[in-house]
């Protein structure tokens, strides 16, 4: 072994990078050992790639994404100043948006502590179009006084997947919630909606379905959702995305080593790590919601996300007057841009209560 050769401990403590994160940015190709021996696969690093390695630390200290500095470490030091310098405006533009997001919030908070008994209801609208492109539709959408849902299908069996998962939600739109935990409520229906999603299928592994619901308790509503269809929130002119997707590619962007953008063109973009199906059980997200008068909610398959902007989202929810001449704003818009997926929308507005 040359004497210019660092073990990978040596190599990590010198350049301030842990043997984990060094085994890491191997995988991903980022910053490859010199030398791997053949029969202990140990690694091994040139004392020339200190430059580069110390360069990823500082990067990633500045809080970088990994396929960003992968773009960064290829250029010229000029071009990566410029493009360093480009991410930190980046993130002061992000950090000065999340700094408005918090002084809402508390506002929001304050208001809800001081809130009296007004009483609310919601004014709903759901519809569900085919699309352009797609022979038939596999999503199924319900709107009620209580409960509203978007289910999206996938498989041979994606259909009656989809549609069992929502008839198996319906019963709470007419019973009366009991008075203990809502989420509880919530999460044994899901149990009771991926066995009926297992019986219409007949067992079929390739079929299943996601599910986004919300379940209004009269001055709260209680989300339940799996996969990749959202559930979006406008209040007072902003939009606010309220679910997180299960699905590969946004589990890369939050271990940093995809971009949003790179996401949107990613071959894996639709593959799904959650669903409803006959196979594998999985565990949805629960959370409940505070609402205020005036507030209004979107619940979407991602037809309508995957191909409109969420900038164009919003200026549709604030600008149409009332919820079913947004929800055909958003088909419309979804259909425009090519309709190459179902595309289903819930929007409910939540107003005072007229006595």
């Amino acid at each position: 072994m040359r004497k210019d050769m660092l073990t990978i401990g040596a190599f990590a403590k010198a350049c301030r990078l842990s043997p984990k994160a060094l085994r890491l940015y191997d995988e991903l190709e980022l910053l490859k050992p010199h030398r791997v021996d053949p029969d202990t696969g140990y690694r091994y690093y040139a004392v020339e790639q200190l430059e580069q390695a110390r360069l990823v630390a500082w990067l990633r200290r500045l809080g970088m994404p990994l396929a960003r500095i992968r773009q960064v470490c290829a250029l010229r030091p000029a071009d990566a100043a410029r493009e360093i310098r480009a991410y930190w405006a980046q993130v002061e533009a992000e950090t000065a948006a999340r700094r408005d997001l918090a002084a809402f919030l508390t506002e929001q908070l304050l208001a809800t502590s001081r809130k009296d008994t007004t009483m609310l209801e919601l004014h709903y609208c759901a519809h569900s179009d085919r699309g352009r492109v797609r022979p038939a539709n596999q999503d199924t959408v319900y709107a009620g006084t209580r409960l509203l849902a978007v289910a999206d299908g996938c498989g041979p069996a994606g259909a009656p997947a989809s549609s069992a998962a929502v008839e198996a939600l319906r019963f709470l739109d007419a019973a009366e919630l009991p008075a203990g935990n809502v989420l509880n409520l919530l999460e044994a229906a899901v149990q009771g909606a991926t066995e009926a999603v297992r019986d219409a299928t007949n067992g079929t592994e390739e079929s299943g379905t996601t599910l986004t619901a919300l379940l209004w308790t009269g001055s709260r509503l209680a989300l339940v959702h799996i996969g990749d269809s959202r559930a979006y929130l406008l209040r007072d002119g902003a939009l606010f995305r309220i679910t997180h997707d299960h699905t590969v590619v946004q589990s890369m962007i939050d271990e940093g080593r995809l971009t949003a953008e790179e996401a949107t063109s990613h071959p894996q973009r639709m593959l799904l790590l959650k669903a409803l199906s006959a196979t594998a059980p999985a565990t949805p997200d629960l959370r409940l919601h505070d609402t205020d008068p005036g507030d209004r909610f979107l619940l979407c398959s991602d037809g309508l996300s995957r191909v409109v902007p969420e900038a164009r989202i919003r200026h549709l929810l604030t600008s149409a007057p009332a919820p079913d001449a947004a929800v055909h704003a958003l088909i419309d818009a979804a259909n425009e841009a090519g309709g190459p997926d179902n595309v289903s929308c819930v929007v409910a507005d939540v107003v005072e209560r007229v006595a």
